[in-house]
């Protein structure tokens, strides 16, 4: 059974330890809980937590990815397990000599799956700028070479939360915008493990190139699951902060409630286009596929 739990320790203050094959969570004053670290994927750390080289070795061995995160949450570095896919060598090599147009068509394929699923929340909130995105998501070419995702994003963020302005505006840690943050940092965390188990290299992206980015190619990759984070993030109450308990474990679900219509999570998707994406590299396969986001109840486009 796939591990897909997520511990969040940013505001946590004491220690954790490795007991065999268990997380023990310590704080003054209660007693230790134990985690089992076969059920988890993504441990978030935070500034007041402290743990030892066993938690991280256990960790690796886990396959758990570990990020440290600052004062606001963010993560800003990380421990991760090395890759032990059995083509882990000839896929970076693959990866690194992956042809432009190759890599621009399954960068245009990931934004059309992006566009897809932010038109379907559109449509299932009956926003009149739904249709401008069926409209846009059609015009999508390789590469996106005239910034269809930009164009997509001008008409949906304004319409998105009704009755209200809204820019989006990320790491701003205020309102919606800090609730989107959060939900995609999880995202990140099990793209980060998707990359890695499919035997990619985690820095050298399809479209996303920064220079101090260690991963582009997850950014990338969690491009088309943004909308599953903004659906819950639409109907969460009003006023919810994500340092509240509920609001954080409503956002961490996102990534393991059920994403398509095969009943698989947006965790296992994210898995399976990682694999993809290494077999189109190596040329195994002819298009890479990303499904798009339909929210509970709505409609997918054709």
């Amino acid at each position: 059974m796939a591990a897909w739990r997520v511990l969040d320790f940013t505001g946590f203050e004491g220690e954790l330890r490795y007991q065999r094959g268990q997380i023990v969570v310590r704080r003054d004053g209660r007693d230790p809980e134990q985690v089992p670290l076969a059920d988890v994927a993504v441990i978030l750390v935070g500034l007041r937590t402290a743990l030892g080289r066993a938690v991280l070795q256990q960790c690796s061995a886990f396959d758990v990815v570990v990020l440290f995160c600052d004062w606001r949450g963010v993560p800003v570095s990380g421990s991760y397990p090395w890759s032990t896919h059995t083509r882990v060598g000839a896929r970076h090599l693959a990866q690194s000599r992956l042809s432009t147009p190759r890599r621009k068509n399954a960068w245009g394929r990931i934004v059309r799956a992006k566009i897809d699923g932010q038109r379907a929340n559109l449509a299932a909130l009956r926003r009149p700028a739904a249709a401008t995105l069926t409209q846009i998501a059609k015009t999508v070419r390789s590469g996106d070479p005239d910034n269809a995702e930009a164009r997509a994003a001008k008409a949906y963020w304004p319409q998105l939360f009704e009755n209200q302005p809204f820019s989006r505006q990320p790491g701003s840690g205020t309102s919606e915008n800090a609730l989107l943050d959060y939900g995609y940092m999880v995202l990140r965390g099990f793209a980060v493990r998707a990359v890695l188990e499919a035997g990619l290299v985690a820095s050298l992206g399809l479209f996303h190139r920064g220079r101090s980015n260690p991963f582009n190619l997850a950014d990338d990759l969690i491009e088309p699951f943004r909308p599953a984070v903004d659906w819950c993030v639409v109907n969460l109450p009003a006023n919810s902060s994500p340092s509240h308990p509920a609001v954080k474990q409503a956002l961490v679900r996102v990534s393991t409630d059920t994403f398509s219509a095969d009943g698989y999570s947006a965790a296992t998707q994210l898995r399976n286009l990682a694999q993809d994406l290494g077999s189109y590299v190596e040329g195994a396969t002819d298009r890479l596929k990303p499904l798009a986001w339909c929210p509970p109840g709505g409609g997918r486009s054709g």
